[in-house]
C-alpha cells in the first residue's frame, strides 16, 4: 500500500471516519454508516489520491497535506 494512503487512512481514522479494506485492497470510508469514497490501495496517478479526498472534505474531513 502507498504511503500516502496509510497516512491517509490513518487521518480518517482519528477524525471519526470508519476505514475498511475491500477484497481487492480497496479502501472504503464511511461515516454514520454512509459510503463517502472508495479509494485505491495503489492510486495510478497523481490526481486519483486528491479526486478521492475531495468527496471526504466535503463530508468535514480536513487533510493538512
Amino acid at each position: 500500500m502507498n504511503k500516502e494512503v496509510r497516512d491517509l487512512e490513518r487521518a480518517l481514522t482519528k477524525q471519526g471516519f470508519t476505514v475498511e479494506r475491500s477484497s481487492k485492497g480497496h479502501l472504503i470510508v464511511r461515516k454514520a454508516g454512509l459510503r463517502l469514497a472508495t479509494i485505491a490501495g495503489t492510486p495510478s496517478d497523481s490526481r486519483a489520491l486528491k479526486n478521492a479526498i475531495a468527496p471526504l472534505r466535503r463530508a468535514g474531513f480536513v487533510w493538512k497535506r
